[in-house]
């Protein structure tokens, strides 16, 4: 059954089209290998975008004793000038996922705003749990800065980005470098971030059954991830960013979240904790909207309107 609170565009899109709500509470080890080679398919069979963005793949040095990275650039064609710089992270559940389904977003992101974009292709989980995964990132990143003159980056303008999974760990990453002192990080665009392992805000207990991610899927990326540590005493902030307990000296973020959905509370509460620790920090939550909304129903008002308001954002941070 359909939240009542769901916005009527989203409603009227899954009642058409029921495919949209996924079946993500269906995760199981199983499932999984049948969902990564779906959605392997469906990326490769997507058309390349029409555009003269340069896209290119490169292998980089991974994090000590791990293999190396892969990192997906965007740049603007013939253009020699230095430009801003978003480090961004795919989402996927820490589960699933790859910098190509991201492809079509970078691209309208470095054709708007003249930024060059690099997205890391992280290890996941559960074959790689933590650290795994947030040492990738951390790993690109590092990589992206010590290299940003070569890929046309103003390393004064350097943003880590990331959506769901990559939102979590691109709050980690920035963790992490403020914690080994760099690199500089001048902004963080979270959107609905997957931040904390508790499963324990009224948010996560309320969705049980929802569009797109709901509480049994989270508990199991969580798991994937930690294993039997998710939901312990120990988990370090790097794999759970909401275990954080001092978020101060962090760069300005942008945190959004929709209403409908297991992340709503622990992403509202850590934009206020950022804010608390003096970080400048800007919060959306939209109403009647379910996980991934945007990419789901992206022709909807309230989808446009989140994603002019993350441009907006982008934009005010380089500026």
């Amino acid at each position: 059954m359909l939240h009542p609170n769901l916005d009527p565009e989203l409603r009227a899109a899954i009642e058409q089209s029921p495919m949209i709500t996924g079946g993500a509470s269906a995760l199981t080890n199983e499932r999984l290998a049948v969902m990564r080679e779906q959605i392997a398919a469906l990326t490769a069979a997507m058309p390349r975008p029409d555009t003269s963005v340069m896209i290119e793949d490169r292998m980089v040095p991974g994090p000590e004793g791990g293999p190396d990275v892969r990192l997906r650039t965007y740049r603007p064609q013939g253009e020699d000038d230095i430009r801003p710089g978003l480090y961004w992270i795919h989402g996927g559940g820490m589960v699933i996922g790859a910098p190509e389904m991201d492809d079509a977003m970078l691209v309208e992101l470095v054709e708007r705003l003249g930024l060059v974009a690099v997205s890391v292709d992280y290890r996941l989980a559960p074959e790689h749990p933590y650290p795994a995964p947030v040492e990738d990132c951390y790993a690109g990143l590092a990589w992206t800065a010590g290299n940003a003159a070569e890929l046309g980056i103003d390393p004064e303008r350097l943003a880590v980005g990331g959506a769901s999974a990559g939102g979590g760990l691109a709050a980690a990453t920035a963790l992490l470098a403020r914690d080994r002192g760099g690199p500089a990080v001048v902004f963080q665009l979270l959107i609905c971030p997957m931040l904390d392992d508790r499963d324990s805000t009224p948010s996560s207990r309320a969705f049980a059954d929802a569009v797109v991610w709901d509480r049994a899927a989270n508990l199991f990326g969580w798991t994937a991830l930690l294993g039997d540590r998710a939901g312990a005493d120990d988990v370090p902030p790097y794999a759970a960013p909401a275990r954080a307990r001092d978020l101060s000296g962090l760069p300005p973020a942008f945190v959004d979240v929709g209403e409908l959905e297991v992340f709503r509370d622990e992403c509202a509460d850590y934009a206020l904790r950022l804010a608390q620790a003096g970080v400048s920090t800007e919060f959306h939550l939209y109403p009647g909207a379910f996980h991934g909304f945007d990419i789901m129903v992206p022709g909807a008002a309230l989808s446009v309107r989140a994603r002019e308001t993350r441009v907006a954002a982008l934009r005010r941070a380089f500026s």
